[in-house]
């Protein structure tokens, strides 16, 4: 699927329909944003396979100037079936609005008010464009459950429900008023009817069977499954009394193990704060990072040319690593997954795992910190794109205007940091 053009389907006052999508794209120093149309109109379908065959036989709109527009009308049909993702009931949003602010609930919202935000930009429809930046509450939709807890969120809930109650027949008449549905070839719906069906099929006959397990049958080993459990939780409650000697020793030491995920493998290292001050096991801003903890504890037991030498306790690590007795379990605060946040930042500020992120950043200062770069500070001030992304998204606030789409830039900024980030990590072994 050409990754530029995407099909929708849009629930609207007369029923369910298809069209295509193409998110901002740039063409050298403009950039440009369209759904399939011309001029004023905008063209929905009532089938895939009306949108198929108009893609296939008419080159007639605002899309076939994009340059993923060929691409788009070679592929097969049931490629053009819009995914979940890409579903927005329009016509529904009133409704969803006066439900409980459930993750799953909001997400939807977001998603409709985001898309139709858009429509009202591309096709300039001044209701729709009115409607939002005349409230800008509707940003609090963008940032998860967090904003509608406690008695305080669900008065917000409440009036951001009214507010759409109010206005939403105004936003879906002007949505209404540019829809158009141009004519298509006759044989072309009916062969992207034939290519549907037989994909359709397909699916149908690659699914497995389940399998069914005999009523009243007993598995294999169930007979002795209560002793199985006796001495699962025997080990269990040893298995974490070691784990609680293991923290008892970080935290004697004011030394904390840290697991660090990059794209390149997951990696353990050392890192400790004298006063406010982060210093990691490394040397000159660089940090060591090792593929397991046998070669982390060889190398705690050999070499003390590092800034963690001068901590007054890590003579007690040297020694745990020299006579085996160290381990590295990591709490999950000090768990930092690097990959996939680029991506979550592209999505917007309501796809992130405001932990992930939180965390992630914190490692990026650090080690910024460390180094005695300011850089990351510079690129994370609220005066930055990303830097407001950021503060958005881990510190949501009601009261202030969510950011707005596109946020390309706000990701390659955010992969610049990462970037940096990972050349300092040398690797040992």
């Amino acid at each position: 699927m050409a990754g530029d053009i995407v099909p929708i389907e849009l629930g609207l006052t007369d029923g369910n329909t298809y069209t295509l999508w193409a998110p901002r794209w740039r063409e050298g120093d403009d950039e440009w944003e369209a759904f399939l149309g011309l001029d004023e109109d905008l063209y929905v379908f009532p089938g895939v396979a009306e949108l198929v065959a108009f893609i296939r036989t008419d080159d007639d709109n605002d899309l076939a100037e994009h340059p993923a527009w060929e691409t788009v009308k070679s592929l097969a049909a049931d490629e053009l079936v819009p995914d979940e993702r890409r579903t927005y009931d329009l016509v529904g949003v009133p409704e969803l609005a006066a439900e409980d602010p459930t993750p799953e609930v909001i997400a939807d919202l977001e998603d409709a008010l985001e898309i139709v935000r858009i429509l009202g930009e591309v096709c300039e429809l001044t209701v729709i464009t009115k409607f939002f930046n005349g409230n800008p509450i509707l940003g609090a939709v963008t940032t998860g459950t967090r904003n509608f807890e406690g008695r305080d969120g669900t008065d917000l809930w409440v009036r951001i429900g009214r507010l759409i109650a109010k206005h939403w027949d105004d936003v879906l008449d002007a949505v209404d008023g540019v829809i158009s549905t141009p004519t298509v070839d006759a044989d072309a719906v009916t062969t992207a009817e034939a290519e549907l069906e037989a994909a359709a099929s397909a699916e149908d006959e690659d699914e497995p069977e389940e399998d069914l397990d005999l009523i009243g049958e007993q598995t294999e080993g169930d007979e002795d499954s209560d002793e199985t459990e006796d001495d699962l939780d025997e080990d269990d409650d040893e298995a974490d009394d070691e784990d609680d000697l293991d923290d008892d020793f970080w935290a004697s030491v004011g030394i904390d193990p840290i697991r660090i995920v990059t794209g390149d493998g997951e990696y353990l290292s050392l890192r400790c704060y004298l006063g406010d001050d982060p210093v990691f096991l490394g040397s000159d801003g660089k940090i060591f990072v090792f593929s397991s903890p046998r070669t982390l504890a060889k190398f705690l037991s050999d070499d003390t040319s590092h800034d963690l030498a001068r901590v007054s306790t890590f003579e007690e690590v040297q020694v745990a690593a020299t006579d085996g007795s160290l381990e590295f379990d990591v709490i999950d605060d000090n768990v930092y997954v690097l990959p996939g946040l680029a991506e979550d930042i592209a999505d917007g500020p309501r796809r992130i795992d405001r932990n992930q992120l939180e965390l992630a950043v914190e490692l990026l200062t650090d080690a910024a910190d460390y180094a005695d770069d300011d850089a990351v500070n510079e690129a994370l001030g609220a005066n930055t794109p990303l830097g407001w992304f950021v503060d958005y998204a881990i510190n949501p606030d009601p009261k202030r205007m969510a950011p707005s789409a596109p946020f390309e830039n706000e990701s390659e900024a955010w992969r610049a940091l990462v970037h940096d980030f990972e050349d300092r990590l040398t690797k040992k072994r």
